[in-house]
């Protein structure tokens, strides 16, 4: 079982930047992807980056060249910086675990993000 603890979301002017981080803690596999997504209203939840137990990170469109996500091992924590904040960011924000092997997921809590114009 692995818990996800999530922090980091509030409330900002376009232009703003934010940190999400995620903190995994229980029995954490050493191989694994961990990501963050977020979830508008009335809309389906999307990826916006993952990074491999190997640092391989992958970005959605949207997020590239502005999101940043990285992760300390040694503190199993993975952060999510974003800069550069729109309006269209604006959702629900929510860190994944996924074991490589089992392919079980699991999800935080979520935190909010609002960027007004």
């Amino acid at each position: 079982q692995v818990q996800l603890t999530e922090s980091g979301g509030g409330l900002v002017q376009a232009g703003g930047s934010l940190t999400l981080s995620c903190a995994a803690s229980g029995s954490i596999s050493i191989l694994n992807t961990m990501g963050w997504y977020r979830q508008a209203p009335g809309k389906q939840r999307e990826l916006v980056g993952t990074i491999s137990s190997r640092g391989t990170t992958t970005y959605a469109d949207s997020a590239k060249g502005r999101f940043t996500i990285s992760r300390d091992s040694t503190k199993n924590t993975v952060l999510l910086r974003m800069n550069s904040l729109k309006p269209e960011d604006t959702a629900v924000y929510y860190c994944n675990f996924l074991n490589t092997w089992s392919r079980r997921d699991y999800w935080g809590q979520g935190t909010q993000v609002t960027v007004s114009s």
